[in-house]
């Protein structure tokens, strides 16, 4: 048997019928409730046509098709979850209405029925705050769609009792997911995690001009291995979704820097440039799908010196490979030639600082991301004096073996390496506050978002110090506390340990 032998869900949305689904598979009842007439029958009717497609595709057998299928029935008021001994609420997001069917919900029930919410944003212990009983109900927070994406976040409220928690743990194994837990904060683990990819992209692009939002899209997909850019992943969610959720994240945080978000976002949601739903975001979408945003050609140019100055020997030494492979020749020595463009490599830094704390003339200065390597894509940067002929023979010289190259503005941090710094600090951050475990974080982020490995993780490939180092350098350029490390960060980056090294017990 399930943790939950009994398990009613009320809404049967896409939510609320995805976590239906994955109950009656793992072998619970499962009764559907939804205050809109006939919407529980249409749900019930689309999950049996699912499980019958699943046995079509050898999914599914024959038999735990049509097994699901009878486990599932609907209920006509919430009178008829009395013998429940789990109900989810999965409906809209909006906290009075919540705490209303909690406050029927919990009427109806028996003592013990556990009662969970599907909130994606919302304070569980503030729901929880209508029940008499608050130590029963705890977020059990799925993602969208719920049998694919195989995470769920237990989230204890202020009241919750533990071992509500462990149960609803254990049914998310029984169910096929990964359960991560997390104390009640806003945004839980997914969505506070996953602020820095938008937020960041948004300050390279609308807040310095430094690149155009294509730009970023490929620099973070090609170079770091995210599935989506960031601006891609608002065009698929939806900017009537993503906008708000960014401004209740900055307030509940009380302004904090890191989750600030842009006026960019709030005029093109007025424009009605929501993405993909509508046609067109920041990318057109049709029948074919996103809409390509072309890149230029590569310039032609010359061959001519090339001098390196980077303190990292693997760059340096791929970077000679590049020129010897093209035919371009390296110049050594301490002083770059007259006639030689000067490719630098910074951490952090932009083009313009790299060249003054190299003491070496700005003219010739091009600078190159080393941080992800050069395989797939390659990212430059002048600085504002840099010589045109400078920048293009650099340009032609990095695409001379079909590499693609993306030439931004003079940036601090280029655009991976800013924008995967933020990434890292704000889940070094939560868990500095205990919000949740190292290794759940990870793998909430990780499947939740579907990003190439957990926060923390790749925090620890890219290496501590490497990290740190970058977000001194924003800081010190910007002075903007967005870029302020986490202590979390910066005892760990000092004392030459993982990011997943936990704290010692107090």
């Amino acid at each position: 048997m399930p943790s939950f032998a009994r398990v009613g869900i009320v809404g049967t949305g896409a939510m609320g019928a995805g976590i239906a689904q994955i109950a009656a598979q793992a072998g619970a009842a499962v009764l559907l409730f939804d205050a809109r007439e006939g919407a529980a029958d249409a749900a019930k009717a689309r999950l049996v046509e699912t499980w019958g497609k699943l046995a079509e595709k050898g999914k599914l057998t024959p038999e735990a098709a049509r097994t699901a299928g009878e486990r599932v029935a609907t209920a006509a008021s919430t009178a008829d979850l009395r013998d429940c001994d789990l109900v989810v609420e999965a409906i809209v997001e909006d906290l009075d209405v919540k705490r209303r069917v909690f406050r029927e919900i919990e009427a109806a029930v028996s003592p013990d029925c556990v009662l969970a919410t599907n909130t994606s944003s919302l304070s569980v212990t503030t729901i929880a705050a209508a029940c008499e009983k608050p130590a029963r109900v705890a977020g059990y927070h799925f993602f969208n769609p719920v049998p694919l994406m195989r995470v769920v976040e237990v989230i204890a409220g202020a009241r919750t009792d533990p071992a509500v928690c462990d149960r609803l743990a254990a049914f998310a194994a029984e169910m096929g997911h990964r359960a991560v837990r997390c104390g009640d904060s806003p945004g839980f683990i997914v969505n506070h995690a996953g602020r820095g990819f938008g937020t960041e992209a948004l300050q390279i692009v609308a807040a310095e001009g430094a690149a155009t939002f294509a730009d970023v899209d490929r620099a973070l997909r090609d170079q770091v291995g995210f599935r989506l850019g960031p601006f891609e992943l608002m065009d698929l969610t939806g900017l009537d979704v993503s906008q708000p959720v960014m401004e209740s994240m900055h307030r509940q945080f009380h302004g904090e820097p890191r989750f600030r978000p842009s006026w960019l976002l709030r005029q093109r949601l007025d424009a009605g440039l929501l993405g993909r739903k509508a046609g067109e975001g920041f990318y057109r979408h049709g029948g074919a799908g996103q809409e390509p945003v072309p890149e230029g050609p590569a310039p032609s140019a010359a061959p001519r010196p090339i001098w390196i100055a980077t303190a990292e020997r693997a760059w340096r030494a791929d970077l000679v490979a590049i020129a010897g492979a093209a035919g371009w020749p390296v110049a050594e020595g301490p002083e770059p030639p007259p006639d030689a463009v000067c490719l630098v490599a910074p951490l952090g830094y932009d083009a313009t600082q790299t060249a003054r704390l190299l003491g070496i003339g700005p003219a010739r200065v091009v600078a190159i991301d080393g941080l992800f390597g050069f395989a797939k894509r390659r990212v430059i940067m002048g600085t504002p004096a840099t010589e045109p002929d400078a920048l293009d023979a650099a340009h032609a010289l990095l695409a001379a073996d079909g590499t693609p190259v993306t030439r931004i503005r003079d940036c601090a941090g280029f655009i991976a390496q800013r924008a995967v710094a933020t990434i890292v600090n704000i889940a070094c951050d939560m868990a500095q506050a205990g919000i949740a475990a190292v290794e759940d974080i990870d793998d909430a982020v990780r499947l939740g978002l579907g990003y190439p490995q957990g926060p923390l993780a790749l925090g620890d490939a890219v290496g501590p110090d490497r990290i740190a180092a970058i977000l001194r350098a924003l800081h010190e350029l910007s002075g903007d506390p967005r870029y302020r490390l986490s202590p979390w960060l910066r005892r760990r980056a000092d004392l030459g340990l993982s990011l997943r090294t936990p704290e010692p017990r107090r």
